[in-house]
């Protein structure tokens, strides 16, 4: 199939996807770039429709998933549009389009499913508001082999098209749900599930704690912190130690470093 006008009531529809609104209304987001567009088809996420410059080769990357054979059963069910640049620059944010953008349909992770995962790590984010740090955040806790990522009401919207890049594709490689944080920290805490968050005046440091059973982390706005809703569920308060003259650290920054001190103690303390 060949669309060339962006007055295609297509285009329309997929040009919506750049707002919150389109993506709400529709269930699906927009993937620009062909690393993202590869990683949604490798991680068999739920593509729909990949739209690619009709006036460029189909970068080989992708031509291996459209070609037949490869990967059958996903590549079958993902519809090849050659479109027109004016077509792609309508549906991307970006000044300088790669020529590949992908149509996806959110998937439907359960955040009740968090409380039955033995050992979890989990990352439960309230209120971070910069696609690039909600971004990192995610793609840190991937390379961690975190359970999963939660988040509350007021963080900043997972399938903005800053937020999806900033990923790097790690939104398709763990589980993450949006919930109302209130309920399930007040499920888990009476699980027993470590619920951490940071304090500048917490008397542990975060190398004191024993990371090793069920944790959740609780990361909070970037200029406010935890919420104070949110901070009374916490069981577990800790301090990151900054011994230079730094305030304080970027979320992203924290988080990784949980994180990864939780790794040291799961796979690397003798």
């Amino acid at each position: 199939m060949i669309i060339t006008s962006a007055a295609n009531p297509r285009v329309k529809a997929w040009s919506a996807l750049l707002t919150k609104r389109g993506r709400d209304e529709q269930g699906a987001f927009l993937l620009e770039g062909v690393h993202l567009t590869q990683e949604a088809l490798r991680s068999q996420a739920k593509v729909q429709t990949i739209l690619y410059n009709m006036d460029r080769e189909l970068p080989g990357e992708l031509e291996h998933y459209r070609s037949a054979g490869a990967m059958a059963e996903q590549s079958g069910n993902v519809e090849w549009v050659g479109v027109s640049e004016t077509v792609l620059a309508k549906c991307t944010e970006t000044k300088t389009p790669q020529g590949v953008v992908a149509v996806c349909a959110k998937p439907d992770y359960e955040a009740a499913a968090f409380l039955e995962s033995k050992q979890a790590l989990v990352v439960a984010v309230d209120g971070v508001q910069d696609p690039g740090n909600l971004g990192t955040i995610i793609r840190t806790a991937d390379a961690a082999g975190a359970t999963g990522v939660l988040l509350g009401r007021g963080t900043v919207d997972l399938y903005n098209p800053k937020t999806v890049r900033s990923t790097m594709g790690s939104l398709f490689h763990l589980p993450i749900a949006e919930c109302d944080l209130k309920e399930l920290l007040l499920a888990a805490g009476r699980q027993g599930i470590r619920l951490v968050g940071t304090r500048l005046d917490a008397r542990r440091h975060c190398y004191e704690l024993d990371l090793r059973q069920s944790v959740w982390f609780l990361v909070g706005n970037e200029g406010s912190g935890l919420s104070p809703e949110l901070a009374a569920y916490v069981n577990e308060d800790i301090i990151i130690p900054m011994p230079g003259q730094a305030e304080s650290l970027n979320v992203a920054m924290a988080t990784g470093i949980l994180l990864y001190e939780a790794v040291r103690q799961r796979h690397f303390s003798k």
